[in-house]
């Protein structure tokens, strides 16, 4: 009989092909040193596979051609990005809750020093006009006031906290609610 050979590595091991465990009647101690003596071949032999497949010359890989960028981002004041609604109200609560995540949100104040906005300054900035603006801010007030029975006001809300994630989840909220009205 002539049996094929088995497929084999550069180094000799079969490939998928597992060392045993150590018996479980050996100590502990000898266990650890087999399974040490095992990682030193493994460490060897992957240095010296690395030693080998280091020497072959191959083109470096000109990253210009692989990741592309582009040259400008658009400015957002002259593309609004795409919204899920179809609702003006909706949609305005959705492109206030884009200026805020892109520009900055900040509390006690319209607008800060470095341009970021409170939850009514959003709307204002990007509502088409007072009527929807006053539409816009309503819901908004409706959905605070789902999660936060009481609040007065749109800014009284907006100026409880220190940290925008609240504030931009109930405008999505908000967004998600006038959508859901027709609005």
């Amino acid at each position: 009989m002539n049996a094929s050979p088995s497929p084999r590595t550069a180094v000799g091991r079969t490939p998928g092909a597992t060392t045993p465990a150590p018996p479980a009647s050996l100590g502990l101690e000898a266990r650890l040193a087999a399974v040490e003596a095992e990682m030193t071949l493994r460490l060897e032999t992957a240095s010296l596979a690395f030693s080998i497949d280091s020497h072959i010359d191959a083109d470096p890989v000109d990253w210009a051609d692989v990741v592309r960028v582009p040259d400008a981002l658009p400015d957002p004041q002259l593309a609004p990005p795409p919204t899920p609604y179809t609702t003006p109200v909706a949609t305005v609560l959705h492109l206030a809750h884009t200026r805020l995540e892109t520009g900055g949100w900040c509390a006690g104040q319209r607008r800060d020093e470095d341009g970021s906005l409170c939850l009514y300054g959003a709307i204002h900035a990007v509502a088409p006009g007072p009527g929807i603006e006053h539409r816009a801010l309503d819901v908004l007030l409706d959905a605070i006031r789902r999660r936060f029975p009481g609040t007065a006001s749109v800014p009284e809300f907006n100026d409880s906290f220190s940290h925008p994630r609240t504030p931009l989840r109930v405008l999505r909220e908000a967004a998600d609610l006038a959508d859901a009205r027709g609005l």
